[in-house]
């Protein structure tokens, strides 16, 4: 057989597969299985957006090539929604839209660095932002985001890392998989810090809609004089609108990054899935109401998560925020791979280990309690007042 290449072969497989396998190995001896895995919604799409998916399905405009930056009218929606929510003024010119937040995070990184270049992240970190480095033969560098301090990043430690071979820094706000809320004037400084160092700042802002929150803008970038060329955001439309399956997200960046963008679209997808994009572009105006009660059930799960872990103190919250907890197990000196899959097999709660989020995390354990109704997660209590290792 010929080889393989090298750089995807070194990969370890997908996490979460492994995850679920280890629920299904559950014998549902202490009730229902409790998925707090994947970063899915936990409940379904509107009624509406359903119809204006399958209505934009069914028509025959959308079944050819697309605009590879994106339709104009998703375009224009949503800088216009990205105006109103950082209330600075970005136009359809600073959009690309991509087929799901991954991709746009591939397009942003293949833009800004090369093989042997390097691209400094934090850690804990986002798996698939790492492992899509890595198959790109880009280095990465991690910043270390401590327990202590809310795992949010450290100036000093960043501005240590950035060396000459540092392209860009990835972060991503609310954090994945903390759930740390980075505070606008901590954005603001390291947004300056990049700036004065000529690398780029990629910002994932994939869980921005369930910050605690409604009416504060994530940060103040957008407004500042030559955001363009330091600053791009990246979005996914996914979880907002309960449609990961549709897979759209977007990148807010100068027009000399969007150019770049296209090349490197044209090449992997063409364009994203155009139904999926004309839907979303009707529902973004219609749909906000809907979208903020959204935002305060996730709320609601949080302070459900919140209490149970009051209840459970050998169990600590490290930081919560939109979607996701980072959570202490009490076993200290063991895996958290061991602890995941004992917890998914022997109480029925899937989680994924701290591990994959970096080596130094063997301590925690991701809760995506956003997956997971209020009763669902008061459900937790019992379960990990119960559980042992042994």
């Amino acid at each position: 057989m010929p080889a393989f290449n090298t750089l995807v072969e070194k990969l370890s497989p997908p996490p979460v597969p492994s995850v679920f396998a280890w629920g299904r190995a559950y014998d549902g001896s202490r009730g229902p299985l409790i998925d707090l895995s994947q970063a899915v919604p936990g409940y379904p799409a509107h009624p509406d957006m359903l119809h204006l998916l399958g209505e934009a399905a069914s028509s025959t405009a959308f079944t050819g090539y697309g605009p590879i930056e994106g339709e104009l009218s998703l375009r224009q929606a949503y800088a216009e929604h990205v105006s109103d929510v950082y209330g600075a003024r970005v136009e359809a010119e600073n959009i690309h839209i991509t087929s799901g937040c991954n991709q746009a995070f591939v397009c942003a990184a293949m833009t800004v660095a090369g093989p042997g270049q390097t691209v400094l992240m934090t850690e804990p970190f986002y798996f698939n932002h790492e492992t899509t480095l890595a198959m790109m033969g880009v280095k990465t560098r991690f910043a270390a985001c401590r327990a202590e301090n809310g795992f949010l990043p450290d100036l000093v430690d960043l501005e240590k890392a950035i060396t000459g071979d540092v392209r860009a820094l990835a972060l991503v706000s609310p954090n994945n998989p903390t759930g740390a809320i980075y505070p606008p004037s901590l954005l603001e400084a390291i947004f300056k810090l990049c700036r004065e160092k000529g690398i780029w700042l990629i910002l994932d802002e994939t869980y921005r809609d369930f910050m605690p929150e409604a009416d504060r803008a994530p940060h103040g970038l957008l407004g500042l004089e030559g955001w363009e060329e330091t600053l791009i955001g990246l979005y996914s439309f996914s979880k907002s609108f309960c449609i990961p399956g549709h897979r759209l997200g977007a990148i807010t960046a100068g027009a000399k990054v969007i150019e770049q963008v296209a090349k490197i679209m044209d090449n992997l997808q063409i364009c994203a899935p155009r139904a999926a994009q004309a839907a979303v572009a009707e529902a973004l105006p219609l749909l906000g109401a809907w979208r903020e009660e959204n935002r305060q059930e996730i709320g609601r799960r949080a302070k459900a998560l919140k209490a149970v872990m009051r209840a459970v103190p050998s169990w600590k919250i490290g930081a919560i925020g939109a979607y996701f907890a980072f959570v202490r197990h009490p076993f200290r000196g063991v895996g958290s791979v061991e602890v995941a899959e004992k917890l998914a097999k022997q109480a029925g709660i899937i989680s994924i280990p701290g591990a994959y989020f970096g080596e130094n995390q063997q301590d925690y354990l991701r809760f995506a309690f956003a997956n997971a109704d209020a009763a669902t997660i008061a459900r937790l209590e019992e379960r990990l007042k119960n559980f042992s290792l042994s």
